[in-house]
């Protein structure tokens, strides 16, 4: 990170342009924001078109924003992910003001971005669910990486979120909101600030410590906004919008916009729950979330699992209210680099001139000379086939490659526990170094719980069972007393056991009578204790004839044979009355 120190005047090239560090040519002004202005750059030492951010001069004034400043902008420059503006170099130039003062400019030096900020996007109205997803799993992706390097954004928002030209999102300003609110920054300096309060977490507005979650719930509020086209908390000043965070609940989204699903409503409601703690606890939570809600599922809430170190929980210091500027980044302009040094000789120009020519009729000569099965080396990486194998090894071989690699678990019926199911950008995609690949690995078959179908009717059973994902297998034909012909008396196994997607699961169902005994020949007490008894549950009524002999309470006759009856049935057993 470059720091200079002189000389007290405004550096120049020969064409006029301003110089810093002695390196970067300032251009024309591509962004305004409260806190900074941004200029179109070259670095005249490396010839690439940069981002020149110069930061208010007040803010230097201050030596703990000095400090501050430098240690954040060296982690951000330390990143260096595809979903995230590189920084480039960081430093303060002394200059002389108009009245002649000598001031001190903070400036950051960035990757040139070509296309558009999230917030023009917006204005034009609420982006498609699936664009909007699509953007916020790159917003994510970003937060993921951050948060793994232990860097906390703090002012997540659409000004400071870039799409490019073939779609790829880009997070800037990382650190530089720490680097204000932990300086003793001025009322006008807050009141600039301010204009990000509408992605303020209730812990900002509250002025405590922030850690990674504040950052999801700020990417909450993108979410919300992007697929309504509105913030979800508006007032007439900050505070009225800091309060809002604080103590009201959001609208449901699909309530402003129709065509958000549930399962949308579901993430952005809970990005935007008041307590951290219930909130999504890291970015690959919310990113899986937001792609099962992107497919139609309602996600199920899961117990965290941490995600990154747990200094990003609650070890920062107290946050004040903070803030980035805007960029907006359109197409380069060509500058001229100023030669420093002396004339050549005459004689080096024309050797130099010389061996130029020899080295291009070498290539010229080799290039021709190729036979029709030689090609020229491809220096694309393209992605493999890593279906099968482990984690591990998949990472490895993908990060031989110089590509970014992104782990994420999925349920596969095919697939064993462990292994690779797929890549995104799938096997065969050629990507440039330092694209990302997300590697979806198998957490085995989907776990479900048999279904209670017990005294529910057997079409019904069948299909609760075949809702869950489970295979109905026999179904045993059971008497019984109670349940009724076709109603199911149990399942095998029992409901609430935890079975692999696709499992069979046998029903035992009722078959709508019971088996009558013999009784006679039992005592009239013998015999209605069985009839009515929990195991028959049949109505018995006592009769009595004559010609059988000496009067006895000994069942002589039943109304009905041994054999199955209907359940419920009325038995009529006789005794002799010695008549």
């Amino acid at each position: 990170m470059a720091t200079s120190t002189g000389p007290t005047e405004k550096p120049k090239t020969t064409d006029g342009r301003r110089l810093l560090a002695g390196r970067y040519q300032v251009g024309s002004l591509i962004g305004r924001g409260g806190m900074a202005d941004v200029h179109l750059g070259t670095d005249t030492r490396l010839g690439r078109t940069v981002a020149i951010k110069l930061l208010r001069s007040s803010l230097a004034s201050d030596p703990a924003f000095r400090v501050r400043f430098r240690q954040e902008a060296q982690s951000a420059a330390r990143m260096a992910h595809p979903t995230i503006v590189r920084v480039f170099d960081a430093g303060e130039e002394i200059v002389l003001d108009e009245r002649g003062v000598e001031t001190q400019v903070p400036f950051i030096v960035m990757e040139y971005v070509d296309g558009k900020m999230v917030k023009d996007i917006i204005s034009m109205g609420p982006l498609e669910p699936a664009e909007a997803t699509h953007i916020v799993e790159g917003i994510l992706t970003a937060l993921e990486y951050s948060h793994r390097a232990g860097v906390v954004h703090r002012d997540i928002k659409p000004g400071n979120i870039m799409i490019t030209r073939n779609g790829q999102v880009k997070v800037m300003d990382f650190g530089i909101a720490r680097a204000i609110s932990d300086s003793s920054a001025t009322v006008a300096q807050t009141t600039a600030i301010l204009g990000t309060a509408q992605y303020f977490s209730p812990e900002q507005a509250r002025g405590e410590s922030v850690d990674a979650r504040t950052d999801l719930y700020s990417t909450g509020i993108v979410l919300f906004e992007m697929l309504t086209g509105r913030a979800p908390f508006r007032g007439d000043t900050a505070v009225a919008v800091a309060y809002q965070h604080v103590s009201e609940q959001p609208p449901v989204p699909s309530s402003i916009n129709p065509k958000i699903s549930p399962a949308l409503d579901a993430v952005v409601l809970r990005a935007l729950t008041k307590d951290r703690n219930e909130r999504y606890q890291s970015a690959a939570e919310f990113r899986d979330d937001v792609q099962t809600a992107a497919s139609g599922r309602i996600p199920q809430k899961k117990l965290p699992e941490p995600d990154f170190g747990a200094t990003l929980f609650g070890a920062a210091p107290s946050d004040t209210l903070g803030a980035s500027t805007a960029m907006k980044q359109l197409a380069a302009d060509d500058y001229t680099i100023v030669r420093t040094q002396n004339r050549p000789p005459a004689v080096w120009i024309w050797s130099g001139i010389l061996a130029v020519i020899v080295i291009v009729a070498a290539v010229v000569f080799w290039v021709v000379s190729l036979s029709p099965t030689q090609q020229v080396v491809d220096v694309a990486r393209e992605v493999p086939d890593l279906t099968g194998a482990t984690y591990d090894s998949a990472a490895e071989a993908l990060r031989d490659l110089d590509l970014v690699v992104s782990q994420h678990t999925e349920t596969s019926p095919t697939i064993a526990e462990g292994q690779v199911i797929r890549t995104d950008p799938p096997a065969g995609t050629r990507l440039a170094q330092g694209d990302s690949v997300d590697v979806y690995v198998s957490s085995g078959i989907a776990q479900a719980a048999v279904p209670d179908v017990e005294n529910t009717g057997l079409a019904g059973a069948q299909e609760a069972l075949t809702a869950q994902g489970f295979t109905v297998g026999s179904i045993t034909r059971q008497h019984s007393p109670t349940y009724a012909n076709d109603v199911v008396i149990s399942s095998d196994p029992p409901a609430g056991t935890q079975l692999g997607e696709g499992s069979t699961v046998n029903l035992i169902v009722s078959d709508g009578v019971v088996e009558l005994p013999d009784v006679r020949n039992l005592t009239i007490a013998e015999a209605r204790g069985i009839l009515e008894g929990p195991e028959l549950g049949l109505r018995v009524t006592i009769g009595r004839t004559g010609g059988c002999g000496p009067q006895s309470d000994i069942v002589v006759t039943q109304s009905m044979p041994p054999g199955t009856v209907p359940q419920g049935s009325e038995i009529v057993i006789d005794y002799c009355d010695g008549t």
